[in-house]
């Protein structure tokens, strides 16, 4: 696995960095940028960056573990790929319900719908808020689908399903040390 992370600034524009920042490290491992999985972690980024940033107002480390890039015409092995936000606001992560014509909390349920895993941890000066896509080796596809759904699409939204912390807990980045400067 190859660990890839990010300070992100205060500023909201820093979440236009963050998805530029993350579409060059999956490119850098071999996961194509019109892949589903690269547009997928692609949002997902962006909702966990852009409410780390607006609603916490404070900078955050973002990061990223992904397998490594296997030599041409290899598949990589089945997995994960782990993305994490650390800001240093220790306050919950808080589902909204939008409505109608709302432009803002959606960014959770996005999260829920997307990813295989979400949750988040306190830490010590904040918390972390992460999420998982499971990934298939190149070139599998199920040839009849047991959900019924065309190869390669995702699940559906879990509606009523809350933030799961612990949820594969044993898998962990841990970037405290490394953005230090983020926190202060």
């Amino acid at each position: 696995m190859l660990l890839e992370q990010l300070e992100i600034g205060s500023d909201p524009t820093e979440v236009g960095r963050a998805r530029r920042w993350a579409r060059a490290r999956l490119a850098g491992s071999g996961v194509d940028a019109d892949e589903p999985l690269a547009e997928t972690l692609i949002l997902l980024i962006s909702e966990l960056v852009t409410n780390a940033v607006v609603h916490t107002g404070c900078p955050a480390v973002l990061c990223m573990l992904l397998p490594r890039r296997c030599p041409a015409g290899v598949a990589h092995e089945a997995g994960s790929v782990r993305v994490e936000v650390a800001d240093a606001s220790s306050r919950a992560p808080r589902r909204r319900l939008a409505e109608g014509e709302d432009t803002g909390g959606r960014g959770l349920e996005l999260v829920s719908g997307l990813a295989d895993r979400w949750g988040w941890e306190h830490e010590p000066g904040g918390k972390r808020v992460w999420c998982e896509l499971d990934t298939a080796p190149l070139g599998a596809v199920d040839p009849v689908p047991a959900n019924g759904r065309e190869p390669g699409t995702r699940r559906e939204a879990r509606v009523s399903g809350e933030p799961r912390a612990g949820v594969n807990a044993g898998v962990r980045v841990n970037v405290a040390g490394a953005g230090a400067g983020a926190f202060g």
